[in-house]
C-alpha cells in the first residue's frame, strides 16, 4: 500500500515560535493558522471560561489594526477566517488567495504582539460569551449534552471536570488586569505554533514568518497544568434535566489510555467498530435490531487531545424504557466484543474507513468552506503535543497495525464499569408527568 507523503518544512524562531509550512500547488489558496497552547482544561482555577473568552477578545483589534479591521481585511482579500477553543489549544485561522499570505501574517503577528485589551472590549465580549452560552447551550434541546455534562461526573481533577464554557461568576469577576495577565502568560510566541499550508514556497514562507514574528518578545512559559486523574475504582453516575427535548438519553464515557500507547491505537479502532455510523455495532443492534433506541452516536478525541479524554456513546432511547434497561442493552454490545472478539473480515473494512476518514480530514476536515483545515489542525497538534509535525505521515501506521487480539484485549481492559461514567438526561416533561 502506498503511504501518504505530506511535504513539510518546520523551524523554531529565536523567540520560540514553532513554524510549519506545507506546500500544495493544487489551488491558488493558502490556509494560515496560529495555535496557542491554552484550551478549556489548561485555564487556571478561578478563571473558567477565559480560554473561550479570549477567542472572542482576539478579534477586537490590535495595535495597528483597529476593531473589526482583521475581519474586514481578510474578507476584502477574498478570504474567510474563524477561531475555536478546544481542550488543549485555542486556534485562529484564515484561508485566503495565496497573494494575500503576507497580509495574513502581518495581521496575526500584530495581535500576537499587541492585542487591544481594554475595559470596553472586555465588557462587550464577556456579554457576548454569556449570551452565546444561553442561546447555544442553556436554551437548546440537549445543549451541552454530553460534552459539558459528562466531565464533572467522569473526572475528579478540576482542569478536566469544570464547566468549559465558564462559570458566569468567574467571567463577571474578571478584571482588566486579569485579562491582560492571561494574554501575557498564554499568548506568547513560545507557547504557539504558526502553520502555513497551500500555494506557497516553503523557504519563502519561513522567511516571511521570521520577518513578521521573530521580533515579538517571548515570555516565561506558564506552568503546565496538572491534568492527571487519580485511578478510578468505581462506576460514576450522574443525572441532569432535559428542559426541551422529549426523549430520555444516556451518555456513557470510558476513559481512554494514554496518547501514543499501543492501547490508544487499539481503542481508536474499537471506537470505530462501535460507532461506525449505521454499520457500527451500537446503532445496528440498538436501533435496527432491538429497536430500543431512536438514535445513537459516539466519538472519541483521538488526535487532538493531550490529556485524559473519553470514548463517549450517546443513546436516545424510547420513553417506555428505564435508563437501566438502556445501559444493559449497551452492555450486551460491549460483552459481545469482550467474549467473542472480532474477525479480520469485520476489522479490515473498519481500517479502510479509518484510513479514508484520515485522508478526508487532511483534505478538508471542517466542511468545504475552509481548505486544508484538517491538515492544519493535525499538524498543530502533532507539533504542540508530540514535538513532531512529521507524524502526519506516519501516525496512521499504528492504527492500521491493530489486530483482532488487541481489540479483544483492550475491550476487556478498558470497557469495564470501573472505567466509565454514565450520565442520564431525563426530560422535565416526563418527570412532571411522573409526579
Amino acid at each position: 500500500m502506498k503511504k501518504i507523503h505530506v511535504p513539510i518544512e518546520h523551524a523554531t524562531l529565536a523567540n520560540g515560535l514553532r513554524v510549519v509550512a506545507s506546500p500544495d500547488r493544487s489551488a491558488p489558496v493558502v490556509t494560515v493558522g496560529v495555535y496557542y497552547q491554552i484550551g478549556f482544561r489548561l485555564e487556571p482555577r478561578g478563571r473558567s471560561g477565559f480560554a473561550h473568552l479570549f477567542e472572542h477578545m482576539m478579534f477586537q483589534g490590535s495595535e495597528n489594526a483597529g476593531k473589526m479591521e482583521h475581519i474586514r481585511l481578510i474578507n476584502s482579500s477574498g478570504g474567510m477566517l474563524n477561531g475555536t477553543t478546544n481542550y488543549d489549544v485555542t486556534n485562529y485561522y484564515e484561508a485566503v488567495p495565496s497573494n494575500a499570505l503576507e497580509r495574513v501574517l502581518w495581521l496575526e503577528a500584530d495581535r500576537m504582539r499587541a492585542l487591544k485589551v481594554d475595559d470596553e472590549n472586555l465588557r462587550n465580549q464577556r456579554d457576548v460569551v454569556k449570551e452565546e452560552v444561553r442561546v447555544n447551550v442553556m436554551n437548546q434541546p440537549y445543549g451541552g449534552f454530553p460534552w459539558l455534562d459528562l466531565p464533572p461526573v467522569a473526572f475528579r481533577n478540576w482542569p478536566n471536570a469544570h464547566n468549559f464554557y465558564g462559570d458566569f461568576v468567574d467571567l463577571d469577576a474578571a478584571t482588566l488586569d486579569d485579562v491582560q495577565r492571561f494574554f501575557r502568560t498564554y499568548y506568547a510566541p513560545n507557547n504557539a505554533v504558526l502553520l502555513m499550508i497551500g500555494d506557497l514556497d516553503s523557504s519563502q514562507a519561513l522567511l516571511l514568518a521570521k520577518r513578521y514574528f521573530e521580533d515579538i518578545p517571548s515570555g516565561p512559559l506558564p506552568p503546565r497544568a496538572d491534568v492527571s486523574e487519580p485511578p478510578q475504582a468505581e462506576e460514576r453516575r450522574g443525572e441532569v434535566e432535559e428542559k426541551f427535548g422529549p426523549l430520555p438519553a444516556i451518555a456513557i464515557g470510558y476513559t481512554l489510555p494514554s496518547r501514543n500507547t499501543p492501547d490508544w491505537y487499539a481503542m481508536a479502532i474499537v471506537e470505530r467498530i462501535l460507532h461506525g455510523g449505521r454499520v457500527g455495532r451500537i446503532y445496528r443492534q440498538l436501533v435496527l435490531e432491538k429497536q430500543i433506541a431512536l438514535e445513537t452516536d459516539g466519538t472519541a478525541d483521538i488526535f487532538d487531545a493531550n490529556g485524559p479524554t473519553q470514548m463517549v456513546t450517546r443513546i436516545f432511547y424510547k420513553p417506555e424504557l428505564t435508563p437501566e434497561a438502556a445501559v444493559e442493552a449497551f452492555d450486551d454490545v460491549i460483552r459481545e466484543i469482550q467474549e467473542k472478539g472480532i474477525t479480520n473480515e469485520e476489522l479490515d473494512p473498519v481500517k479502510v474507513k479509518f484510513r479514508s476518514d484520515y485522508y478526508s480530514m487532511l483534505e478538508g476536515g471542517m466542511g468545504s468552506y475552509m481548505p486544508r483545515f484538517g491538515l492544519m489542525h493535525y499538524l498543530a497538534c502533532f507539533t504542540l503535543f508530540d514535538g513532531d509535525p512529521d507524524r502526519i505521515n506516519t501516525i496512521l501506521d499504528g492504527f492500521l497495525e491493530v489486530t483482532p487480539d488487541q481489540i479483544q484485549a483492550v475491550a476487556r481492559k478498558y470497557l469495564v464499569p470501573k472505567n466509565r461514567a454514565v450520565l442520564v438526561r431525563r426530560p422535565a416533561a416526563a418527570q412532571g408527568a411522573a409526579r
